[in-house]
């Protein structure tokens, strides 16, 4: 997302919690900026890390760090020191911020689940997910070889949508979908959904709100409110509770391509000699 588009929203929002999961900075495929502009425009009480929010993976293999990334790290911290309290719970991706759980590390809570109440009284349980998906923990491998291949995708992705713009068409997510696709045979198999809601409904809490499969959800499940947050790589989603209690999907990378689309194109001066 190009930095016009991404400065252009100036309202500025404040819920009483906002939840963001798989982040994955240090990613090529990081959308730290979609999520910079985010930061400065919305502001919570509280503030939920949800997992994967560095992403040691991509860093053992090399990383793409840029700017921005550094940016939405300085954004958060920004944000504890003026008395927004940050929760950090680690994903398998930052699996070795884990050994901090129980610990306060500077303005940062590190906590590897929480049980979070929301305005009207509802009890939610936080986590990342992973210990859920059996792919993570009985064939890392399989979720490793994963991971790269969607790096792979994501590079086709680019080139695919620079086609699509010199046609005159929308973007479009090749990684996204094939993702999708695959996580819902993984899904299928592995009862994700089913087993977070359980879980839920296990430690008395009415609904769970989790990431780790990068795919942006709200749906009852056996009376259990399941919600995903979604991810920071493709869609550019956070779940937010509003001050009365309200919960919702926040897509901010699409309001921020639906606000490039209508941005009116500037003319360009004839060169002269």
């Amino acid at each position: 997302m190009d930095q016009t588009a991404s400065t252009r929203y100036k309202a500025y929002v404040r819920y009483r919690a906002i939840f963001l999961s798989d982040i994955h900075l240090a990613a090529r495929a990081c959308r730290s900026e979609d999520l910079l502009s985010f930061l400065k425009s919305h502001d919570a009480a509280v503030i939920f890390l949800v997992g994967d929010v560095i992403d040691f993976w991509r860093l053992r293999r090399g990383p793409n760090w840029r700017p921005s990334q550094t940016e939405v790290l300085k954004e958060l911290l920004s944000k504890a020191q003026q008395g927004t309290r940050i929760v950090y719970i680690p994903g398998n991706h930052d699996e070795e911020m884990r050994m901090f759980a129980g610990v306060t590390l500077g303005p940062v809570e590190v906590r590897l689940r929480e049980i979070y109440e929301t305005a009207d009284g509802r009890r939610l349980l936080v986590l990342h997910g992973d210990e859920f998906d059996d792919v993570v923990n009985k064939a890392r491998w399989l979720a490793v070889l994963g991971d790269i291949g969607y790096d792979i995708a994501h590079a086709a992705n680019t080139v695919l949508n620079a086609v699509r713009r010199s046609l005159g068409l929308s973007y479009w997510s090749l990684s996204a979908y094939l993702k999708h696709r695959v996580k819902r045979i993984v899904n299928y198999a592995v009862s994700f959904e089913t087993s977070l809601a359980a879980e839920a409904r296990r430690v008395g809490a009415t609904g769970v709100i989790c990431g780790h499969i990068h795919h942006a959800a709200s749906r009852v499940i056996d009376g259990i409110q399941y919600l995903n947050t979604g991810d920071w790589v493709d869609s550019g989603t956070a779940v937010v509770e509003h001050l009365d209690g309200r919960i919702e999907i926040v897509r901010w990378t699409d309001h921020l391509r639906a606000l490039q689309s209508r941005a009116p194109k500037v003319p360009v001066a004839p060169v002269t000699s």
